[in-house]
């Protein structure tokens, strides 16, 4: 458990494609129970915002012309649908989860591989497919910082957060999964998380831990 066991300290709040399109009540590609958790959420992003600790939105966007979309998505994307287009108000990140700080998505920026800032310690990230980690640079930007717990939220646990999370733990970082403030979660999901050494627990105690 010492090697698997959460650094709270040097642990950094990642929340998974929760933007407009996958989050709101009949958007175009809405992903069942994401809205329901969003309360959950920002009361993570509250406590990790008052202790100063980082946190990291990591995002789709899917231009028109299908170019730079998942194969299993992309004749859809080709057709005509519309989902996190680049420039639209269906990519950006849901409001409850915006810092005073944010700003509109710098869409060039992110799809060239930046991290955007939107608020103090606070980052938008682009990734392609489905994992975190995959051609970007979040890992490069996690241990410049000294991050080697990551706290994860968000859209949708059988793909990108689950996917997300055994690429944390193929580079060696402690992985945390809010259970509560993830959509899409199920039984067999969190055997699986435990049994590659993730820290499954819920809300409160995140909370907990913030405050002690």
């Amino acid at each position: 458990m010492s090697y698997t066991s959460p650094n709270w300290n040097t642990s950094v709040l990642i929340t998974i494609d929760t933007q407009n399109d996958f989050t709101l009540p009949s958007a175009p590609a809405e992903i069942m129970g994401t809205h329901q958790v969003l309360p959950n959420m920002v009361r993570l992003l509250d406590a990790y915002r008052a202790k100063g600790l980082p946190i990291i939105h990591v995002i789709r966007l899917y231009k028109e012309d299908g170019s730079n979309v998942d194969i299993c998505r992309r004749e859809a994307i080709e057709k005509g649908a519309k989902i996190a287009a680049p420039h639209t108000e269906g990519a950006e990140l849901v409001r409850e989860l915006r810092s005073s700080h944010y700003t509109s998505l710098d869409t060039d920026k992110l799809l060239s591989g930046e991290f955007q800032t939107v608020g103090e310690h606070e980052w938008v990230m682009y990734k392609p497919r489905w994992g975190a980690f995959y051609q970007t640079e979040l890992e490069a930007f996690l241990r410049e910082r000294g991050v080697d717990t990551l706290v994860f939220t968000g859209c949708n646990f059988p793909n990108c957060p689950r996917t997300s999370m055994y690429e944390a733990s193929e580079r060696d970082f402690r992985v945390v999964m809010v259970a509560d403030s993830m959509s899409q979660v199920y039984e067999k999901g969190i055997q699986e998380m435990n049994n590659i050494g993730v820290h499954v627990c819920d809300l409160e105690d995140v909370l907990h831990q913030k405050r002690t």
